[in-house]
């Protein structure tokens, strides 16, 4: 029998979009893939790819303890029946759960991804709040298993995690981001839109409070006076699971203010990146590296980004993109004017983008550091064969 290794997230969406060169490469090393998350648009595509999904009905939002409890017993009957050798858990509920129902199986190899410390260490509201001790606590047990460890993005994570003692600091590893496709992810010949004059500039992000999409929205507004043919594009979705979720009729009136381009949720975000000139990203969130940025570097786009752990790691000041205070609406306006103002500037910042990419993002880098974190504990982990 073919070892199994079950991968536990959050939905559907993730596994296919940020999670799938890895399903392949397990599959093609011999490991049978059980895949679990909520029910979702992207189930079929991922069964049509050979891959076993197990749906668990339950919601990153909920806090209703008879609910909650309900989901811990399914999950532990699944893990139960399938006796997975290796568990990877990924975002803050799978990686608390999934620990805990993996507690009950002997020998189980738990690897957990944390994207970040997410809405409930950032947020400001009360509920935030009130489950910001209860998430450490939580954390702290289903952190601690010794056969284990817990990937994170960046450095400042890995000291956020290690310092709040949540974690064992030998038991992190620190893999920048899910890895991207650099063949995929390719910039456009240098005739693109020669005869457009006009800069398009691109937000493409859940639509979170947190992620600066109303510090987006008032820069556009400022700078359309001084660029009359700048456009200003919003693309994402709205994430009612999520309490720093816009709700309608917010979006529509901060598109109405900054006199965004709203496109939706976009499925070809490097076609879509190659119809755009800048990228911008002024989040607060407290996230790992933001995937949409490592994409629009690997694509040539300058980046605009706040100055946090998690753009850091990818944006250097100056050289590939510029860095600014969060919150702060007269820096963003003025980094993105820079940058609209100046095709030169962007090319340059474009390239150096790349360069950063392919030296520590490219997807085949980030796969075989995730490989080497299996088999610190599971020996005989095979190698990851790559062309």
């Amino acid at each position: 029998m073919k070892p199994k290794a079950l991968l536990f997230a959050n939905t559907d969406r993730y596994l296919y979009h940020f999670r799938l060169s890895l399903l392949h490469a397990l599959a093609d090393s011999g490991w049978e893939v059980v895949l679990v998350s909520p029910p979702g648009d992207y189930g079929d595509r991922l069964r049509q790819l050979g891959f076993r999904l197990e749906t668990l009905e339950f919601s990153t939002g909920s806090m209703n303890p008879v609910r909650e409890a309900a989901v811990l017993a399914s999950l532990v009957r699944l893990y139960r029946r399938e006796r997975p050798a290796l568990a990877h858990h990924f975002t803050t509920k799978c990686v608390i759960y999934g620990s805990l129902a993996a507690r009950l199986l002997p020998d189980v190899a738990v690897v957990n991804a944390v994207v970040g410390m997410g809405y409930l260490f950032s947020g400001a509201d009360r509920r935030s709040r009130v489950l910001r001790h209860p998430i450490k606590l939580a954390y702290r047990t289903a952190l601690s298993l010794r056969k284990s460890r817990l990937i994170l993005q960046n450095e400042g994570d890995r000291e956020a995690f290690i310092g709040g003692r949540l974690v064992p600091a030998e038991l992190t590893r620190v893999i920048r981001g899910s890895g991207v496709d650099c063949d995929l992810f390719r910039p456009e010949p240098e005739a693109r839109r020669s005869t457009d004059a006009s800069v398009r500039v691109l937000l493409a992000t859940r639509l979170l409070r947190d992620k600066g999409v109303y510090e987006y929205a008032e820069a556009a507004a400022a700078l359309r006076e001084r660029y009359p043919r700048a456009e200003f594009i919003l693309a994402g979705y709205l994430y009612p699971d999520n309490p720093s979720s816009l709700r309608s009729e917010e979006l529509q009136t901060l598109v109405d203010s900054g006199g965004l381009r709203y496109l939706g949720y976009v499925e070809d975000i490097p076609d879509l990146l190659r119809s755009v000139d800048i990228v911008v990203l002024p989040t607060a969130y407290l996230e790992g590296t933001p995937r949409i940025l490592v994409e629009a570097a690997a694509t040539e786009r300058p980046i605009v980004a706040t100055d946090i752990p998690a753009c850091r790691g990818l944006v250097r000041d100056g050289i590939t993109g510029f860095l600014v205070p969060t919150r702060d609406v007269a820096a963003l306006t003025e980094a993105l004017g820079k940058l609209i103002a100046d095709g030169d500037l962007r090319r340059r910042m474009g390239r150096e983008g790349r360069k950063v990419v392919l030296a520590g993002f490219e997807e085949d880098m980030v796969l075989r550091h995730t490989f080497d974190v299996y088999r610190e504990l599971v020996p005989d982990f095979p190698r990851l064969g790559l062309a």
